[in-house]
């Protein structure tokens, strides 16, 4: 696959999120075409065989959008494979497409000016669709104004999609401005302004609940004095706005001087308690996807709910929460909030990002994820085919192109010192990929050998500055030792067993280079057995690289801790540490039992009792569950398993070794 295939690749991603509006059958099909290239993509590896390292966070959005399916997969059967049911299933089956698509939009390379450049054109199309209604659908400004204008669509369609993209295209004129390029930034804020004014015209309620939350994400992206302004005048557009929605101004009206709701309303609160009831009667499953609707229409034949619930309301319960209640119980309601909750965390991680790509692509993400709850507070967005697949396409979009930019803003040069220290004990297996890892950051390297019986000491003495053999007093003080013989002006200390991608060397000489913290962790990419675990015993992040001065290690046996002078910053690097924490499982018994009885000595030195062996098998558990749920190690597969069921045993013997010593002592 050549250039030319990237620019393809985003030439499809820009002409579907561009056309969304004008035909749903365009988003559609080029959502189509750029999975089908992610597959052949996959399928050649060509990725992988080019080095790309994986981001995690990629996989754990694989997996919200996976889980949504199968969640309605699950639903379907158990209500017996309905026709209905199954129409539903096809609409949310588009999201296992999600992989391809990052895939391929990976491989494309986008950045922040292709998605930018998408949501323009779909400013402009959502314009344009305006245009072809008052010249040639004859429709005057009056009527627009007075009726409810939809595109040629649902107006509930139409004007959320119109709004969300009109944001995202005034975020794209703040980046271009902040950018340097003042034609293209001032012509997308001109085509974002008219879009969001043209999407009010569908007086579409749900937008102005969603308006005050999307200008309020833009505030990261301005200084502290146009924040203020910002807080001044956000309120003043929204009170514009419900002023101007005669169907929002109508319905507050009556609220307030009838405390009668319009039909609107009353239908949803109807529609809204029956969905309740299905879910309070099945709970853990709900009704099913084409439950609901024979519910609907039981309900009405009995004379429960009106006539007019056949006519709007069979379909879905015009609410994202309460229709995967309804369908799929509370499985359902963990896979919707989990379809919104990780993007959500994805990118709102990245909102006061330094790097201004990064920084306005995580506002962009952030407004696709808040967008889509607030609109689905009032509408079954997942249900509706046009606004599922523009999830989908949006969010892997924006997704790829954050993480693109993430890695090619890694270009500055650091000019302080850096020490790494690493203390050995027969690691002739290790040592040298260690040390040729440290080197992409480290100006100076010292060894502390506590007597190997290996070649350990001859290799390291290939790559290292000091190598020095020494006794064994334990890892804390061994690592103090090895600290004090630092004369860099930051120190990055390292297990043998642990390496320093290429990506993560890039990283750190970036941030120190001009560091906004005093010490940071180093997330771990646990490698064992032949995979790399994402998650997991992966979900931890060591702290491992920090300034020197002041700092010092504890004196613990294991699991020895770095002690930082209170008020200092400590953050969280992306990329990822390797760690190669046994040979083969052999070693992982040997190793564990080792770290479980010093686990057992420390805490028993430390005046700490286990009485009863019931604290020892709890303590395991919730190891496990930890490990495995929590930390999503289910998604490292069989590997993932054998960790978590190797933690919790290490961490039940750990405490099974205290309670022997403290019976020992107790009776000598």
């Amino acid at each position: 696959m050549t250039t030319p295939s990237r620019s393809l690749i985003a030439l499809l991603f820009c002409f579907g999120i561009g056309g969304a509006l004008l035909s749903s059958r365009i988003l559609a099909a080029t959502t189509l075409l750029i999975a089908i290239a992610g597959m052949v993509i996959g399928y050649l590896k060509v990725l992988y065989n080019n080095g790309w390292d994986k981001p995690k966070e990629l996989r754990l959005l694989h997996f919200a959008f996976w889980f949504f399916v199968l969640v309605s997969t699950v639903s379907w059967a158990l209500e017996g494979f309905s026709y209905e049911g199954g129409k539903t299933l096809g609409t949310h089956a588009r999201f296992i497409l999600l992989w391809p698509l990052l895939l391929a939009l990976t491989y494309a390379r986008i950045g922040a000016t292709t998605v930018f450049a998408g949501t323009a054109l779909l400013s402009v199309s959502t314009l344009a669709l305006l245009s072809v209604a008052l010249i040639f659908d004859h429709s005057s400004v009056e009527q627009l104004l007075n009726g409810r204008f939809g595109g040629g669509i649902n107006p509930i369609i139409f004007g959320n999609i119109a709004l969300l993209g009109g944001m995202i295209t005034l975020t794209g004129g703040m980046y271009f401005l902040h950018t340097q390029r003042q034609s293209a930034g001032f012509l997308l804020l001109f085509l974002g302004a008219a879009a969001v004014v043209v999407a009010t015209l569908s007086q579409t309620r749900s937008n102005l609940v969603a308006l005050p939350v999307l200008l309020l994400l833009l505030m990261p992206l301005r200084g502290k004095r146009l924040r203020i302004v910002l807080a001044i005048v956000i309120p003043i557009i929204i009170a514009v706005a419900l002023i101007s929605n005669d169907r929002m101004a109508d319905s507050l009206r009556n609220l307030m001087q009838h405390n009668d709701p319009d039909s609107g309303i009353s239908i949803r609160f109807e529609v809204w308690g029956q969905a309740w009831q299905m879910f309070s009667q099945n709970p853990l499953t709900g009704a099913g996807l084409g439950g609901y609707g024979r519910g609907i229409e039981a309900a009405v034949a009995s004379g429960e709910s009106p006539e007019v619930l056949l006519q709007c309301c069979t379909g879905h319960a015009h609410s994202d929460f309460f229709n995967v209640a309804a369908t799929s119980g509370i499985p359902g309601i963990l896979s919707w909030a989990l379809l919104l909750l990780i993007p959500l965390a994805l990118f709102g991680r990245h909102l006061f990002s330094t790097h201004k790509p990064s920084a306005h692509l995580a506002v962009t993400g952030t407004m696709i994820s808040a967008g889509y709850f607030l609109f689905g507070l009032t509408e079954a967005t997942f249900n509706r085919t046009l606004f599922l697949t523009f999830y989908l396409l949006s969010i892997s979009g924006v997704a790829a192109a954050l993480f693109h930019e993430l890695s090619a803003s890694y270009t500055g040069q650091r000019s302080v010192k850096v020490s790494a220290t690493i203390i050995t004990k027969n690691e002739e297996h290790h040592i040298a990929d260690c040390l040729q890892s440290a080197r992409l950051v480290a100006d100076e390297i010292i060894v502390l050998d506590s007597g190997s019986t290996d070649r350990t000491v001859e290799i390291a003495k290939q790559y290292a500055d000091i190598v020095e053999v020494t006794d064994w007093p334990g890892f804390g003080v061994q690592k103090q030792r090895a600290l004090e013989k630092a004369t860099g002006d930051w120190v990055l200390s390292l297990d043998a067993d642990e390496r320093i991608t290429p990506e993560l060397g890039r990283e750190i000489n970036h941030r120190l280079a001009d560091p906004d913290a005093d010490a940071y962790k180093l997330p771990w990419a646990v490698t064992i057995y032949g995979a790399r675990l994402d998650f997991g015993r992966s979900g931890r992040a060591p702290l491992r690289l920090f300034r020197r001065e002041g700092v010092s290690f504890s004196d613990a046996l294991v699991h020895e801790r770095i002690l930082i002078p209170k008020g200092r910053k400590t953050r969280t690097l992306r990329g990822r540490l390797t760690h190669y924490t046994h040979r083969d499982f052999g070693h992982s018994l040997e190793k564990s039992a080792k770290y479980a009885w010093l686990g057992a000595l420390e805490k028993h030195r430390k005046g700490k009792k286990t009485r009863t062996m019931l604290y020892p098998t709890v303590r395991g558990l919730m190891t496990f569950v930890q490990v495995y749920f929590i930390r999503f190690g289910f998604l490292d597969g069989a590997v993932g398993y054998l960790t978590a069921v190797t933690y919790a045993q290490v961490t039940f013997n750990k405490y099974v070794g205290l309670w022997t010593l403290d019976r020992r002592s107790r009776n000598p």
